[in-house]
């Protein structure tokens, strides 16, 4: 008997399971079934120190905050050159400045829905899944901002961008 029915039959059964995979689609498979590390949840914190009076320590309080906690606001506005203690409005006027023209309830949920069912139009093909393609940069491409083209806008705007990067050379 023949080995190569029995090779496609086999095949075929196994891109017919990866077609039917379960769950949110990931259009970014970096090696989606290992669990790695979140460098994003590490936090350093500030050393800890022992101060000369343990009398004049304040009570413990349940959910507080701690001398050693992170305070990356205020942590970003020290570094910057400005006073923390000054800019305790600073968020509050942001905040009340960007909803001016109000808020719309359950955005969250609308665009979560939104970005589940088109991740799930764009997974990619058959075996893209099958072997794990990343087809992030494809599926977003229509939808992304070309940069250079947005600055040429800008500058023909009148708009000055000292910043911006110089468009990359050939090479």
């Amino acid at each position: 008997m023949s080995r190569k029915p029995h090779i496609l039959l086999t095949l075929c059964a196994l891109m017919g399971l990866a077609a039917c995979s379960q769950g949110d689609p990931s259009l970014m498979n970096l090696r989606a079934n290992q669990s790695g590390p979140d460098e994003f949840a590490i936090l350093p914190t500030r050393p800890i120190e022992i101060p000369t009076d343990l009398a004049a320590l304040p009570e413990p309080t349940p959910g507080g905050t701690n001398r050693t906690d992170p305070t990356p606001e205020a942590d970003a506005i020290a570094a910057l050159g400005g006073n923390a203690a000054r800019a305790g409005g600073v968020t509050n006027s942001l905040l009340a400045h960007a909803t001016r023209f109000g808020i719309e309830e359950g955005i969250r949920d609308q665009l979560a829905a939104e970005d589940l069912a088109f991740r799930r139009d764009n997974d990619g093909r058959l075996l893209e899944r099958v072997f794990g393609v990343n087809v992030y940069y494809r599926a977003y491409r229509p939808i992304s901002l070309d940069r250079y083209a947005e600055l040429e806008r800008l500058r023909r705007a009148g708009i000055r961008t000292p910043a911006a990067p110089p468009e990359p050379q050939p090479q």
